[in-house]
């Protein structure tokens, strides 16, 4: 019994251990889980902080939960398709297709511009004001309920990512002026938030070029050019992780293109901020044949909307120009021939803006690059230009032949180079270089004595014989007789001029009695009456006889005449169609020369002229509009005093007695000024 009781107690007590057990793990197994799920959560919110580009789905704003309400009410109301209720099997697949179905209910517009006008303002204020009630203190979700909504009304054709054959803001200059009064206040709400929400609308772009059928992106490109209009900077903000963004999508272009032209439209509003974008974004990129057209047409825009060039200083420096250098002149390289021809074109323009505001204090630095370029196997073009350089390096900056002096026993075949080319060309150096290059020539003639005694070479001999040759040209520069002549012209002019002034008369000036002593005055009188007889006899000669001789001419050379011209109007024409070329290149240059001459005019000029503009208009406000109205008020005062003086009708008898006045009034101060200046003349030489 006490057996049989243990027995069942102890199965008993194990019924209720096993009880217990089964308990607590199902208490304890929702616990796991909802230990396990808070971990996942927390990982993937760690996850999600730690990932710069997330490809998680985007926080669902007010307004795409809105939107998606309206399509669950829109899908209820629309009955079911008499296929669906004969098949009742098929209704969960498409039940699930008709979400598409529903949005693809949504207007489209042949182009952007009806569109935009289509847009309800009044509907945009209240979504924008029942978002801003419910978020009050989130404004991120503001701006994206704003570019959400923009994104799907303007459902318009959107096929180009580059936007290149519109205007540079495009598709903003579209809006209209209340929308972009709306767009302009939610962003200065917002400025917070800004930059987040520049990558959300980069990260949604790109969401969206990913999907098969993808809406048009024209309301977040709008909003992104409204940022840029008031915040370019934040377009260079996190430049190397969009570099690093627009890397891993370098297999699909048109999400580079779509990364360019967002971070490009900072360079349409601010000159610096572009060229950082360009040189940040786009020439990384410069070598991939499906971005290098993009990337060189925005720099040729951006050069172009940017005449002044003088904003943009500061941002290039050697390490960026060079690469330049070499994509724009070095053959074979990755652009193609045409693309290459247009960054050459555009390099003038970079040249002035890697060169700075202070040229004379920073091309030394540009100077040891330019110098292990110029070698004698360079092509002839990239040749010339590195010649030039380095020759205007050493006019402007002074340092720069210290430099070359630093260099010169490294870079033998180059300073040969220079030597010949500042040789061939030392009639056109200015004289202030002419002078620098004394001292540099006599250092590498010692150089060159000291490198001969240990080894010799061709390079050392064609440095020194080119050393030689500069230094006979410094040390026999020609004596400036043109310069003396014209100061001894200038000193005779003046002393006439004085001898006659104190003589009154230039016969009895000292000059005069000195020619007429020597006897000059008596041959060019002389002379003057040979010239008069012989002008006169030939004079008379040709009044006879030129009918006659005309008439013959006329007869034996008319003919010879006529087939003259004629020939010279078909050499004229010949002429017009072979110079077609010359006249297209001049009409292509003539823009890059002009644009040369606004990036090579200092600041000070246009400041100058902007001066002169408001001395001007201040002139003919204060002055000439006053003068010509005291001119008026006084012209018909006299007319009205004249008609008084008549009787009040002008007449000609009138007229005549007033003038016979005026002549005799006229006369009489005539004879008495000319009284008073006899009897003055004739007072003061009785002193004298």
């Amino acid at each position: 019994m006490a057996s049989s009781a243990n027995n069942s107690s102890v199965g008993k007590w194990e019924v209720v251990r096993k009880g217990k057990k089964q308990g607590s793990a199902a208490k304890s197994q929702p616990d796991k889980k909802s230990r396990s799920s808070a971990r996942k959560a927390l990982s993937e919110s760690n996850l999600a902080r730690i990932d710069t580009y997330p490809a998680v789905k985007m926080s669902e704003t007010i307004f795409e939960s809105f939107e998606k309400i309206g399509k669950k009410q829109n899908k209820e109301q629309v009955p079911p398709p008499a296929e669906t209720q004969q098949k009742k099997p098929n209704a969960g697949k498409q039940n699930k297709k008709s979400p598409p179905n529903s949005s693809s209910k949504q207007s489209h517009y042949k182009t952007l511009e009806e569109a935009l006008k289509a847009i309800d303002v009044v509907e945009l204020k209240q979504q924008l004001e029942r978002s801003q009630a419910l978020f009050p203190e989130n404004p991120s979700v503001w701006v994206k309920d704003l570019a959400g909504y923009l994104n799907s009304k303007l459902i318009a054709p959107d096929t180009d990512p580059t936007l290149s054959s519109y205007a540079h803001d495009y598709p903003y200059c579209l809006a209209g002026k209340e929308l972009c009064n709306i767009i302009k206040n939610i962003l200065g709400k917002c400025t917070d938030t800004l930059q987040d929400f520049f990558d959300h609308c980069i990260f949604t772009m790109l969401r969206e070029l990913d999907k098969p059928a993808g809406e048009p992106l024209h309301g977040y490109r709008i909003c992104i050019q409204a940022l840029m209009m008031n915040k370019p900077k934040i377009a260079t903000f996190n430049l190397s992780e969009h570099l690093e963004l627009l890397r891993s999508h370098q297999n699909r272009p048109a999400k580079c293109l779509s990364i360019m032209w967002a971070l490009g439209q900072a360079g349409f509003y601010d000159l610096s901020q572009g060229i950082r974008v360009w040189l940040g974004i786009m020439l990384p990129v410069l070598g991939m044949k499906t971005l290098s057209a993009y990337a060189i047409a925005y720099l040729e825009r951006l050069l172009t909307l940017h005449a002044n060039l003088t904003k943009g200083f500061g941002v290039m420096g050697p390490k960026e120009f060079f690469p330049l250098l070499d994509f724009a002149y070095m053959p074979k390289n990755a652009l193609s021939p045409s693309l290459q021809e247009q960054l050459r074109r555009l390099y003038p323009r970079l040249k002035v803006l890697a060169f700075g505001a202070k040229p004379e204090s920073t091309l030394h630095t540009y100077f040891p690059s330019f110098l292990s370029r110029a070698t004698p196997n360079c092509p002839d073009a990239m040749k010339r230009e590195l010649l030039n350089s380095l020759t205007e390096c050493l006019t402007v900056d002074a340092q720069s032949l210290g430099v070359w002096r630093q260099l010169y026993t490294k870079h033998l075949t180059q300073s040969s180079l220079l030597l010949n080319h500042l040789l061939n060309s030392w009639s056109t150096l200015l004289p202030k270089l002419r002078n620098n290059l004394q001292e540099t020539i006599q250092s590498f003639r010692v150089t060159n004595e000291e490198i001969t005694a240990t080894a010799k070479s061709e390079d050392i001999q064609d440095c020194n014989a080119v050393c030689n040759s500069l230094q006979r040209k410094i040390r026999c520069q020609g004596f400036p007789w043109s310069r003396l002549l014209m100061a001894l012209l200038v000193f005779a002019a003046g002393f006439i001029a004085h001898d006659v002034r104190s003589h009154d008369t230039f016969a009895q000036s000292t000059t005069a009695l000195n020619l007429e002593r020597i006897g000059v005055t008596a041959v060019s009188q002389q002379a003057w009456k040979k010239v008069s007889y012989y002008s006169q006899q030939g004079t008379s000669w040709l009044t006879e006889n030129m009918p006659y001789y005309y008439s013959l001419a006329v007869e034996a050379l008319g003919p010879l005449l006529e087939m003259g011209v004629e020939k010279l109007k078909v050499a004229a024409v010949f002429i017009a169609q072979k110079s077609s070329t010359i006249i297209l290149w001049v009409q292509e240059n003539t823009p890059l020369l002009i644009e040369w001459i606004n990036a090579n005019t200092p600041e000070s000029v246009f400041t100058f002229l902007e001066f002169v503009k408001e001395l001007l208009m201040f002139m003919h406000h204060n002055y000439v509009l006053p003068t010509l109205q005291y001119f008026i008020t006084a012209m018909q005062h006299g007319w009205q005093s004249l008609q008084e003086s008549c009787n009040g009708e002008v007449s000609l008898h009138c007229m005549q007695n007033h003038v016979v006045a005026l002549t005799n009034s006229t006369w009489i101060y005539l004879q008495d000024t000319t009284t008073a200046l006899r009897s003055w003349a004739q007072e003061w030489l009785s002193r004298a």
